[in-house]
């Protein structure tokens, strides 16, 4: 599933290719893709003709800012896709929503597994957060939560650190492969609990958490063996080739050599280095 540093990819990919278009307008044959909506027509009506005059994003969230104070918020699910396409160019498959633009290009919405979605929504309050993402937890890139202000959070709680990470109430935008690289950066376990920290673990947690996210999007993101996951222009990320332990159960580990372990941690793999991790 795109995480964090994959949709900030997206993300600044749309800010430099669709910001300041006019949207002429909108389809959407996939119902599912707009299912917050009773009318799948309704995504058309609230685009067209409307510019889009900025993009942001909160934790796997993209949202991008029209001139009619409306925001289409787009979530790419599992396997989702925003595609940009030449006018000549033909839609691949699973192609759900299409969206014209003033220059004649196509950004298309492409999913099939059809867990993403993209939705219209009216403004929030001045200083509010939309509705729709007000249950979310601090983003880590983007809103300013130091490292005594993150410790006393998670002192707060009694929870597994992979747990933690990956609640998206608690923090927004980490899933299961940043998670892993994050706990391996900080030296520790995943089921360590969070409110056993010590004030050098927990900052050197919130550390590993910025720099890992800061890496990935530098790297723009990672693509799996899969392939799901790819910008807008179709080109995979490249952060997968600099994973430390997530995919790499039976390899050498990058800091120790020892074998890095797989393990089933409520239906997913937890990939770790049980000598670097404590």
């Amino acid at each position: 599933m795109p995480e964090l540093p994959e949709a900030e990819t997206v993300r600044r990919g749309l800010q430099a290719e669709v910001s300041g278009r006019r949207v002429v307008s909108a389809a959407a044959t996939g119902i599912r893709s707009v299912r917050r909506h009773a009318d799948p027509g309704e995504v058309g009506r609230r685009l067209a003709g409307h510019r889009v005059v900025g993009t942001r994003r909160r934790g796997k969230y993209i949202v991008a800012v029209l001139d009619s104070d409306q925001a289409l918020v787009i979530h790419l699910g599992m396997s989702g896709q925003l595609v940009l396409l030449a006018p000549e160019d033909e839609p691949p498959r699973h192609t759900h929503v299409t969206l014209e633009l003033d220059d004649r290009r196509r950004l298309l919405f492409v999913d099939p597994r059809t867990f993403g979605e993209l939705f219209v929504t009216a403004p929030p309050a001045p200083g509010a957060e939309l509705a729709e993402l007000a249950h979310l937890g601090f983003d880590p890139l983007e809103d300013r939560v130091g490292p005594a202000e993150f410790a006393r959070r998670l002192s707060g709680r009694r929870v597994g650190l992979k747990a933690l990470l990956m609640d998206q109430r608690f923090v927004a935008g980490i899933g299961n492969i940043y998670s892993d690289e994050i706990l391996f950066a900080a030296g520790l376990r995943h089921d360590r609990t969070s409110d056993g920290l010590t004030e050098p673990e927990a900052r050197s947690l919130h550390r590993a958490m910025v720099t890992t996210l800061r890496r990935a999007v530098e790297h723009r993101g990672s693509s799996l063996a899969d392939a799901q996951y790819r910008d807008i222009y179709g080109v995979p990320g490249a952060f997968q080739l600099r994973h430390r332990v997530y995919g790499r159960a039976g390899l050498p580990c990058r800091r120790c050599g020892g074998p890095v372990q797989r393990l089933r941690w409520s239906g997913r793999s937890t990939f770790f280095c049980p000598n670097c991790q404590r």
